[in-house]
């Protein structure tokens, strides 16, 4: 019992150190901060680097006033697009970069992908090359089978644009749905 006392009493007189050299702690706090808005400048340059890169990319096809009728809806996220094939090579020209949430219409027109508070656009049906599920593309990976990626031409380059739906199990009908669609598409152009 003594020597809990004794422990006790020496914990009680050991205290921390006060802090005497506030200046060198500012400054410490402050270069931080500093490299981390560099850091943060340079992520940014980079994203325009990039979409100065890409900048030969054609604007993209509007989503037209009146569609059709729609065969197919969709709520959920737009996951980004990235060109065919290479799951890490983000496009970023023309808004394609930028995730958001989205709701994808399919018409005889094509996917209407509307995103509020980003662009949106339309993949014509005439682009659609095919549509399969995924587990990533560039900055998201999830369980196999979790993205529907929808591959389609525009301006001479493929890309891979990714979705999920709200309701995962949507993607498996989208998939079928589309792929019948382009099979029907390239069976009348022959």
């Amino acid at each position: 019992m003594t020597h809990t006392l004794a422990s006790a009493a020496l914990a009680a007189e050991q205290k921390s150190a006060e802090v005497t050299d506030w200046a060198g702690r500012i400054g410490w706090v402050v270069g931080l901060l500093l490299f981390v808005a560099l850091v943060y400048w340079l992520m940014r340059q980079g994203w325009k680097w990039r979409g100065s890169l890409q900048s030969d990319l054609p604007a993209l096809p509007e989503v037209p006033e009146a569609p059709g009728a729609a065969k197919l809806t969709m709520d959920g996220r737009y996951h980004g697009s990235t060109t065919a094939g290479q799951w890490l090579d983000r496009i970023v020209a023309h808004g394609l970069g930028t995730r958001s949430r989205a709701e994808l219409t399919l018409t005889d027109a094509g996917i209407s992908v509307v995103r509020p508070g980003a662009n949106d656009f339309l993949i014509p049906a005439a682009a659609l090359r095919e549509a399969r599920l995924d587990k990533g593309i560039a900055g998201k990976v999830l369980a196999e089978g979790g993205l529907l990626i929808v591959t389609w031409e525009h301006g001479g380059t493929l890309l891979d644009s990714g979705f999920r739906s709200d309701r995962a199990a949507e993607h498996t009908t989208w998939v079928e749905t589309l792929n019948s669609l382009i099979n029907t598409t390239e069976g009348i152009a022959r």
